[in-house]
């Protein structure tokens, strides 16, 4: 039940990159229960190439912890990471990752490579997936499916 409603919540992140014409993508990190870092997609909009949903909540969260671990925090995110916020998760010390869908094309915790669970790295994350996944899959392809038509 817990995990729907801090999906929710990225999902809403999700719909804000949406209205601002980027990939809708969002993401929300829980630590005792309590939000402490929000993130959606702003690559387009801040001309960053690091601006994706997962950096910006766990930047958010990092200055919300006063440390670059955040341990015992749950990180949500609408789409699978990518090799970049996977990697980000590893280092930031993240022990469990929930997404709503998976992302075919770059996702790195179980579509082209689970980094998540690479027995090499001295950190590993718990993933949870499909979590509202009609509602974060149909996103992307409304997105997408407007962009095309544009």
């Amino acid at each position: 039940m817990m995990d729907e409603y801090y999906m929710s919540l990225a999902v809403a992140k999700a719909r804000e990159a949406y209205a601002l014409d980027e990939v809708p993508i969002g993401c929300v990190i829980e630590y005792g229960g309590k939000v402490i870092g929000r993130g959606c997609n702003r690559r387009m909009t801040d001309k960053n190439v690091l601006a994706h949903a997962e950096i910006i909540a766990i930047n958010e969260a990092c200055a919300f912890m006063g440390d670059w671990r955040l341990e015992g925090c749950t990180l949500y995110v609408t789409v699978e990471p990518c090799p970049m916020c996977s990697g980000a998760i590893l280092q930031a010390r993240i022990p469990r990752v929930v997404f709503g869908t998976r992302n075919n094309k770059a996702g790195c915790c179980g579509s082209i490579y689970n980094l998540l669970a690479e027995p090499r790295f001295n950190h590993r994350a718990e993933i949870t997936e499909n979590v509202m996944h009609e509602e974060c899959a149909n996103l992307m392809k409304d997105f997408f499916k407007y962009n095309r038509r544009r």
